[in-house]
């Protein structure tokens, strides 16, 4: 992150103000822009929400929740939470 001087940045009307809220200090101004949200970009959240409606979907087909822990990887724990929220 680079430090830039605000006096030879900023209008003078707008350093008049940031500096009656803290002169002196140092301030970090974020970017605008908004980045994706996690997994959107490389399709990794698509991936899991594919799987986990496979894993409600065979659970809904009758399969116990240990032998989709097996098949996935996943402890039982992680299977009946995929399951309970996608009852929702």
């Amino acid at each position: 992150m680079k430090y830039r001087n605000a006096g030879a940045l900023l209008p003078p009307d707008l350093l008049k103000q940031l500096q009656k809220h803290c002169e002196g200090c140092v301030i970090y101004v974020p970017k605008r822009s908004k980045s994706a949200a996690w997994g959107k970009v490389n399709g990794t959240r698509r991936h899991y929400d594919e799987r986990n409606r496979e894993i409600y979907k065979k659970h809904k087909d009758g399969t116990p929740v240990k032998e989709l822990s097996r098949a996935y990887y996943l402890s039982e724990d992680s299977i009946r939470k995929i399951i309970r929220k996608r009852k929702k």
